[in-house]
């Protein structure tokens, strides 16, 4: 098996098995192939062709002179980055056939893509005028970006990047700067009206704020009286309620010491009145406990009297007896 890297642009390669680098492609065309087939590797049979092509993009740079409407010349400098849409098969197919062929350096490449870009910005800018262009840079630099790229699609080119400069007057034709001169003039006068307006709003602010100092002020003293009115009356009011809840308070105090006092007089009322019925019940009892001794000693006494009556009637019988006998 033969193995071949190739490394040059539109080499023909021989027969066997092809490999292209990682930027490359191979462009085989010949037996048994239609039209023509591209890989990043295969095999190369006899009655067949290979060659290869590389995909990096480049760099072009140009300085494009365009008219405006009014005929005013200008240029507008710009380096574009341009190569073979890579993610696209048919693009690819189409940069094979008609770009491929050449030196993606050579001047044939360089023209068209000079042409292509010339031709549009000049198209474009020859629609507008100096003063759309200087005003709407951007949206110029756009649209020539999206106008080319349009042209560019037929020969499956894609640009990568574009990097288009501040637009350049040709000698003789100073508009733009004139233009710019004009733009900063217009500005620093703008910016002193600004200045004038600053102050003026700036003076006009301090007295509206002086004024809506004192106003405020004034209010606030007033709502500072309202309030100091509302709140002393309100102490006031609160003052006659404490006091009135104070005096309830006394009254129902007194009162209940009242009542406490009458309960407490008919309590020793009856403490008193108990006391003296114990009393005169104790005076009782003790004089019928005294009775009732008495009359026990008295009983006591009589039994005694009798006994010694009885002893000596006995023996007073006895003697009589005695002596009789």
């Amino acid at each position: 098996v033969c193995v071949c890297v190739c490394v040059a642009v539109g080499e023909n390669m021989g027969f066997g098995y092809q490999v292209a680098n990682a930027s490359e492609y191979l462009v085989i065309t010949g037996y048994g192939i239609e039209d023509i087939e591209l890989a990043k590797r295969a095999w190369v049979l006899p009655g067949q062709s290979c060659n290869v092509f590389d995909v990096t993009p480049v760099n072009y740079t140009f300085e494009v002179q365009a008219m405006s409407a009014e005929k005013l010349p200008f240029i507008l400098p710009a380096v574009f980055t341009i190569g073979p849409r890579i993610d696209d098969s048919e693009a690819l197919l189409k940069y094979a056939k008609l770009i491929s062929p050449h030196d993606k350096l050579s001047h044939h490449v360089t023209e068209l893509v000079k042409g292509v870009i010339e031709g549009e910005t000049r198209v474009l800018a020859a629609s507008m005028t100096m003063e759309e262009i200087f005003r709407g840079a951007k949206s110029f630099k756009q649209q020539v970006f999206e106008k080319v790229q349009a042209e560019l699609n037929q020969f499956g080119l894609h640009i990568y990047n574009a990097n288009v400069k501040q637009l350049v007057d040709v000698p003789g034709h100073e508009y733009f700067s004139y233009l710019g001169q004009k733009t900063q003039q217009e500005a620093a006068n703008q910016a002193r009206v600004d200045v004038a307006e600053a102050r003026m709003k700036g003076e006009i602010g301090s007295k509206q704020r002086q004024g809506r100092t004192l106003q405020n002020a004034a209010k606030i003293d007033a709502e500072t009286k309202v309030f100091s009115t509302q709140r002393q009356g309100e102490w006031q009011k609160e003052e006659v309620k404490v006091k009135t809840e104070v005096t309830i308070f006394q009254n129902m105090r007194e009162a209940e010491v009242a009542e406490a006092n009458a309960e407490l007089a008919i309590k020793k009322a009856r403490w008193a009145k108990q006391a003296q019925v114990a009393e005169v019940e104790a005076t009782k009892a003790i004089a019928l406990r005294e009775a009732e001794l008495q009359m026990e000693v008295e009983r006591m006494n009589a039994m005694r009297q009798t006994e010694k009556l009885k002893a000596d009637f006995l023996s007073k019988a006895t003697v009589d007896y005695d002596m009789k006998v």
